[in-house]
């Protein structure tokens, strides 16, 4: 009986003995897999300092005032036509004097949400797409501004607007995005409604094709329109339009009616800064 009983201990020892070794090998390999890399592990100080801040926009309690400035081919010769040095020195108003220059998103964003990423905002915009507006890429680099160039899409073959390609470097550069001015720039009034929507179709889906974007903005060819363009303009999935039409762009007038400041060859500084000033509360 004694001899049953010391060979079962025996037994049940051995059994102990086996279970502890695989309990200890598996303990020592989980902690190899998952002890921590140290060189691999980011401080808190590390996390911090690659964080991007991003300022919240500014809610208005009166409805926004938005200058959107309407340029066209920098250079001379009419009145249509701005000299490069004022372009120039205009845009380095707006650099002096703290105003963003908005992207059309964010021109947008800021009519249709009354909000804004800071109190001084303008919009720049230049109609027809002339080959001369790249004139104006060092300066936009320099002081990390934006301009929004409208296209007529059935001109990017003509030697003085600026081709496919010549967009698709501009755009590369984050300082100017394109919007529709239409296919063959002809007065929207004088059309059919079948004709306004082949205008406004078409130029929108080679500029969302050939740029990879979704074109929201239109620019009416002579800033004319009627109520046909506008249903049309939305139906083709434009969010705002622009006019000719003089004086400060909000909300009230119309997403698709929007008016523009028109920066005239000769114009001086101080006249511009008059043209250009709001109070945004």
């Amino acid at each position: 009986m004694k001899r049953k009983w010391g060979l079962l201990a025996g037994c049940l020892a051995l059994v102990a003995l086996i279970i502890g070794a695989v309990v200890w090998t598996q303990s020592r390999h989980t902690n190899v897999r998952t002890a921590p890399a140290t060189h691999n592990r980011l401080t808190k100080q590390d996390v911090t300092a690659t964080e991007v801040k991003v300022k919240p926009w500014v809610k208005l309690k009166h409805p926004l005032q938005l200058p959107i400035l309407m340029y066209h081919s920098i250079s001379t010769g009419n009145q249509l036509r701005v000299p490069q040095q004022q372009a120039v020195a205009e845009l380095n108003y707006l650099k002096r004097h703290h105003y963003q220059t908005l992207t059309t998103t964010q021109a947008i964003r800021a009519l249709t949400t009354n909000t804004v990423p800071q109190k001084k905002v303008v919009w720049v915009t230049l109609d027809d797409a002339y080959t001369d507006n790249q004139k104006l890429l060092p300066t936009l680099k320099r002081n990390h501004q934006h301009v929004t160039i409208n296209v007529i899409t059935g001109f990017t073959h003509k030697s003085d607007h600026l081709s496919l390609a010549q967009m698709q470097a501009l755009k590369a550069t984050g300082r100017v995005d394109f919007a529709s001015h239409t296919v063959q720039h002809l007065d929207l009034n004088a059309l059919t409604a079948a004709q306004q929507k082949q205008e406004l179709v078409a130029s929108k889906q080679w500029l969302d094709q050939h740029l990879h974007q979704n074109t929201l903005l239109l620019c009416y060819p002579a800033g004319r329109a009627n109520r046909t363009t506008h249903r049309l303009a939305k139906q083709a999935g434009y969010r705002v339009a622009l006019t000719t039409t003089e004086g400060v762009a909000q909300l009230s007038q119309g997403r698709y009616n929007l008016s523009r400041l028109r920066i005239t060859p000769g114009m001086n500084l101080t006249t511009f800064a008059d043209l250009i000033r709001v109070t945004n509360s």
